[in-house]
């Protein structure tokens, strides 16, 4: 009973990374003291379907695609409720929180324009990355399939440059068991999480670790680099050349380690 339990957690944990792909409700009320943290559950009376409310944070880890590797260092929340088919719900203070990871090398290091160095210097350059949802995650027995895009976030590449969308979106098909990657990648294993259980009725899960190194990333669009202002000029082929993208399944790995906390949605919404 123990381990079937401990099963059905570690698959709420895997539903709520998904939180951000389902649409959100119009309004969001907010649950009672001590649960505040758990707002983005949809109510009973918002959705009577939710069966848990979860509030997940990756706390570190590491996302590579390409020739790429960016660290997880800003923390990223996520919270919801889950349903008994698997299926996500968040209402309108729920989904996945827009954290920025710093990009390594920048965005000399994204396209190869040194002389942007020059003309802008450094600091201008600071390159960030935000994961954001591409499409509805699913859930199958403890693992996720979830579909994102990654938007590459600096003036000097407009507003849209992208890795991923809605229409070809990166599908992570994240675990907390052993991978089985196509080469030149091998096996990499994740790592259950610890699990308590405190007096105010709520689950803890604890130093798990989630991993993928099956995906594959496609290229770049929507990066425009204007000069003097007025004259838009497309770099996806730099960014692309420069990051070794497209790059296909075996190439690539995330590792994500999180904390989970999950809460019957009649203690958050008595």
């Amino acid at each position: 009973m123990k381990n079937r339990k401990t099963g059905l957690l570690v698959a709420a944990l895997t539903a709520v990374t998904a939180m951000a792909l389902v649409a959100p409700m119009a309004q969001a009320k907010v649950p009672v003291p001590p649960y505040e943290r758990f707002a983005g559950c949809p109510s009973p009376e918002e959705d009577p379907l939710v069966v848990i409310c979860n509030r997940a944070v990756i706390k570190s880890g590491n996302f590579k695609m390409g020739s790429k590797n960016v660290p997880i260092t800003s923390p990223i929340t996520l919270k919801g409720g889950l349903y008994e088919d698997g299926t996500l719900h968040a209402n309108a203070e729920g989904g996945l929180s827009p954290s920025k990871q710093k990009v390594p090398g920048g965005v000399v290091g994204l396209t190869g324009l040194t002389w942007l160095l020059e003309l802008l210097g450094s600091e201008a350059l600071t390159l960030y990355a935000v994961t954001e949802l591409a499409g509805q995650p699913s859930l199958t027995e403890g693992k996720l399939k979830l579909p994102i895009r990654v938007h590459l976030i600096n003036s000097t590449l407009g507003n849209n440059c992208y890795v991923g969308g809605f229409t070809n979106p990166i599908v992570l098909n994240l675990t907390t068991e052993t991978t089985s990657p196509p080469p030149p990648n091998k096996p990499i294993t994740g790592k259950s999480p610890e699990f308590s259980f405190t007096e105010d009725g709520v689950i803890h899960l604890n130093n798990g670790t989630y991993v993928d190194n099956s995906f594959a990333a496609p290229g770049a669009s929507g990066c425009v680099l204007t000069l003097f202002g007025f004259i838009p000029i497309s770099i996806n082929g730099l960014v692309n050349s420069q990051s070794g993208l497209p790059s296909p399944a075996g190439t690539n790995e995330t590792v994500q380690n999180f904390d989970l906390e999950a809460v019957g949605p009649l203690l958050a919404y008595p």
